[in-house]
């Protein structure tokens, strides 16, 4: 399962995030503490109303949301690549993960005081990315140094030294490996470091209830044009508000969102678009037991997808049953897609896309 990594500097709100999106209750802190951190990971419903329209429609016993792995990782402080503060927990605990999901705090309140001791998103941006670079520099020059002391180079470290140099030479001029073109073979090498700062990111503007309202907050045109030249989808949210909202029952919630003027909680628009920044899609099968979501990545074959489900369907794959979904949401039952001639069956090579209903065929 992949995973995103909730990161950020201290006080800012991730751990109320993570506790929104995986529906658990991690302990929050008022104070920034450098004592040893308590490390969570948690598990992601990626919820979509396409397969509540699926439900409604077969009645299945029961209903699977698509899922992504979410951790909490320590706050991260100026020096954190020479290990100060927490940094090399958190450096640790975001090495592995696919997405960075940072939060930035963009409301004041005096009984949470910034670690920095004001508010400005722009320079903990800033902070974050530093660091990030830093650790990734680190990495290249020792790999670089090892390579090179060596006795003999070897042909994987002969391959791996020129991709290195180009790494660390963009790292230098503070440009983030994932703006930088990288053939198949040197994506292929990069595959074997985790580098930080190649990992896609996704920014959360953690706001007040005031802010979330007014949709405005101090920085927010300059953020806006910083995140749009680095290409860093964002997402705007009010921890503290959807903490209080998710403890309403489901009609009161439904009140507090009209409100508000908002259809659904930052927080699934969240898990949403991590979904998406990982290059997941999800395809659906459907029946009177279950109506399911099922995650791949964007690209794979019809073959490939009956895998998901189970090996017995890609062993034995024969043919995919498929119908759009717009289609069966435009015509309300499946029989009436079929006689319109829309239901489409496929060959082991059919790339799936997006919300494909499908129906394995398969014989072992």
């Amino acid at each position: 399962m992949l995973t995103f990594g909730i990161v950020g500097l201290p006080m800012v709100g991730k751990t109320t995030v993570f506790n929104l999106v995986t529906g658990t209750a991690a302990r929050t802190a008022k104070v920034f503490s450098t004592g040893r951190p308590q490390a969570a990971v948690g598990v992601a419903r990626v919820y979509d109303p396409r397969l509540d329209f699926l439900a409604r429609l077969y009645h299945p016993r029961r209903t699977v949301y698509a899922q992504i792995q979410c951790r909490d990782v320590p706050g991260l402080v100026r020096g954190a690549a020479q290990g100060e503060g927490l940094g090399n927990q958190f450096l640790a605990g975001i090495r592995e993960v696919d997405l960075l999901v940072h939060v930035l705090r963009v409301f004041s309140n005096p009984e949470v005081p910034h670690v920095d001791g004001s508010i400005n998103p722009l320079r903990d941006i800033e902070t974050v990315h530093l660091e990030l670079l830093l650790a990734d520099m680190e990495l290249a020059e020792k790999r670089i140094a090892r390579i090179k002391g060596g006795k003999k180079v070897t042909k994987e470290a002969a391959r791996e030294l020129p991709v290195l140099e180009k790494c660390l030479s963009a790292l230098e001029n503070e440009v983030p490996l994932h703006q930088l073109d990288w053939p198949k073979e040197e994506r292929a090498v990069l595959a074997n470091y985790n580098f930080f700062t190649q990992k896609p990111l996704l920014l959360v503007v953690n706001t007040d209830e005031k802010q979330f309202r007014e949709k405005n907050y101090t920085f927010k045109a300059e953020l806006e044009r910083l995140a749009d030249a680095r290409g860093w989808p964002r997402i705007e949210i009010c921890g503290q508000l959807e903490m209080e909202i998710s403890m309403l029952d489901p009609g009161e919630r439904e009140m507090f969102l009209a409100d508000l003027g908002v259809k659904e909680l930052g927080s699934v628009r969240l898990v949403r678009a991590a979904y998406a920044q990982l290059g997941l899609i999800s395809f659906f099968t459907v029946g009177d037991d279950e109506v399911r979501a099922w995650t791949i990545r964007r690209g794979v074959s019809a073959r490939s997808a009956a895998g998901k489900v189970h090996s017995d369907m890609e062993r034995g794959f024969i043919r995919a049953e498929v119908v759009k979904f717009a289609d069966l949401l435009a015509l309300g039952s499946l029989a009436k897609v079929k006689e319109k001639g829309l239901a489409r069956l496929e060959g082991k090579d059919y790339v799936v896309e997006d919300g494909d209903i499908i129906n394995f065929r398969f014989n072992v």
